[in-house]
C-alpha cells in the first residue's frame, strides 16, 4: 500500500510539472495581439532594448504585472487560463 502511494504521487507530481501550457501557443493566442506591434507601448517579442528595464524589476514583479494589468495590458494579459508558470515560460520566450 505505501508503494502505491509513492507510485501515485509521483505521478501527480509530473503530471504537475507539465501542465503548463506551450508558451508559443499562449502567445500567439493572447500576447501577439498587443506585442506584434500594435500596441506601441507594449515591448515587441525579441526587442532586448524594450525589456531590458522590465527585466530589471525581477520576473515576480512581471508576473505581478501580467496578473494585474498594466497600463494598456489588460489584467491577466488575455489569458484567463494562464498560471503563473505559464506567464514566466512566455516572457522568457518573448525575452528571448
Amino acid at each position: 500500500m505505501k508503494k502505491l502511494l509513492i507510485v501515485a504521487g509521483a505521478m501527480l507530481l509530473s503530471l504537475s510539472a507539465h501542465a503548463a501550457q506551450d508558451p508559443e501557443a499562449v502567445y500567439a493566442r493572447s500576447c501577439g495581439v498587443c506585442h506584434n506591434g500594435q500596441i506601441p507601448t507594449a515591448p515587441q517579442k525579441g526587442d532586448a532594448a524594450a525589456w531590458e528595464p522590465r527585466l530589471a524589476k525581477g520576473m515576480d514583479a512581471l508576473v505581478q504585472s501580467v496578473t494585474n494589468g498594466l497600463g494598456a495590458m489588460p489584467p491577466r494579459g488575455l489569458c484567463m487560463d494562464c498560471t503563473a508558470e505559464d506567464y514566466q515560460a512566455v516572457i522568457k520566450l518573448m525575452t528571448e
